[in-house]
């Protein structure tokens, strides 16, 4: 390889969520969807040339950062996106939650498919919406989707929304064609708009392939709007910066009005040179860290069959976050991450957290050096096997 994706880099003291939260030093963090590699050398490039300046004051965004966004999902993902159909936000949270603020009035119903990212929750919640559940199905270490259900929770008149994960996590799907035309027509019948999650599109497996939901068909395109982001990808969650996608002028201005009203109008200089650095020059080291994460997923599979086979991992098909069942544990999935994390100092996300589908699950973040991911899984299974 090219790219260098073994170094050990030391992550504590540089106040790093998921490193200087942990209650002592001697913790392996493998929660949070950050990834401990460094970001590409061209990034990494163009924010040293930004930060000679010297100077960081407020920031316009140039047409070079529309550009960037623009070539990158005709290259890599077949979707030609018009300049105007864009707005830029300070993160996919902010502008999921700036969508539903938009879209959305105290009471309405947002649909989601459990078990998904915690913080759909919280933005539903913080808007004043109701959540609507469509539980995705479980079988054969897989899941799909229960489409009579989803269509019986789309027909409900107080669902305004469907907020959708693609690729999902915590389930690890990376969405076929036929899967995201069926949830759109059955979103388009029922006057339910789609808002589409997509921060983990880059991160798909082998032979499975990343289509955005707006690109799937006309139907999908008119009836959706797109949350992307290169922060998941290259790293740089910490830069803040994020894209909202429509056709919809009608749309876009309501949402405009509402990233305003939140205050999350303004974006960071470096998160610009980011983005563009990573869109127009990062591809080479992408496309090497998917198949090291690859590997690190097929190193995982190995480690749990040989050690662990009473814990069945997730077969996966996309983004960096494995999914392992520990429910035949007399322990919630709470409960296991506080074992782990007091006793072995290794420290993984409770699936409870995803919604009660997660429950009895455990999240696992791969995008590590092996030797640590390796070193974690050790105390995994120290920690996992007096307990069977």
């Amino acid at each position: 390889m090219k790219y260098d994706f073994n170094t050990l880099v030391d992550r504590r003291g540089t106040n790093s969520y998921k490193w200087d939260s942990a209650p002592s030093k001697d913790v392996i963090p493998l929660w949070v969807a950050d990834m401990d590699f460094q970001t590409a050398p061209a990034i990494i490039d163009a924010l040293r040339k930004r930060v000679e300046h010297g100077v960081f004051g407020y920031t316009h965004v140039p047409e070079a950062f529309y550009q960037a966004t623009i070539d990158w999902f005709r290259r890599k993902h077949g979707w030609t996106i018009q300049r105007e159909w864009m707005l830029y936000t300070s993160g996919v949270v902010p502008a999921i939650s700036a969508v539903i603020k938009g879209l959305t009035k105290p009471g309405d119903k947002v649909l989601v498919q459990t078990p998904v990212y915690n913080c759909f929750f919280s933005s539903i919640r913080n808007n004043g919406c109701v959540m609507a559940e469509n539980r995705l199905v479980y079988e054969n270490q897989f899941y799909h989707i229960d489409f009579e259900d989803f269509e019986r929770q789309a027909a409900d008149p107080a669902v305004k929304i469907f907020l959708l994960c693609n690729p999902h996590n915590p389930a690890g799907r990376v969405w076929t064609r036929e899967e995201l035309v069926r949830m759109g027509e059955i979103c388009q019948r029922h006057g339910v708009i789609v808002v589409s999650d997509e921060i983990h599109g880059e991160f798909t497996f082998p032979g499975y392939t990343y289509i955005p939901f707006a690109a799937a068909s006309d139907v999908c395109l008119h009836n959706s709007i797109t949350c992307t982001s290169p922060s998941k990808a290259f790293n740089i969650a910490g830069l803040q910066i994020a894209n909202i996608i429509s056709d919809k002028a009608e749309w876009r201005q309501k949402i405009d009005r509402a990233i305003n009203d939140n205050e999350v109008c303004d974006v960071n200089p470096l998160g610009i040179e980011a983005l563009m650095a990573a869109y127009n020059e990062g591809e080479a080291w992408l496309e090497e860290l998917k198949q090291y994460i690859y590997e690190n997923y097929l190193f995982l599979c190995r480690f749990f069959e040989e050690h662990l086979p009473q814990f069945p991992v997730l077969k996966m098909e996309g983004t960096y976050l494995a999914w392992v069942d520990c429910r035949s544990l007399p322990f919630t999935s709470e409960q296991l991450e506080e074992r782990l994390l007091e006793e072995q100092k290794v420290w993984v996300n409770a699936g409870s957290m995803y919604g009660e589908a997660g429950e009895g699950f455990i999240r696992i973040n791969m995008a590590c050096p092996r030797a640590r991911l390796e070193e974690g899984l050790q105390r995994i299974k120290d920690g996992l096997l007096p307990l069977i």
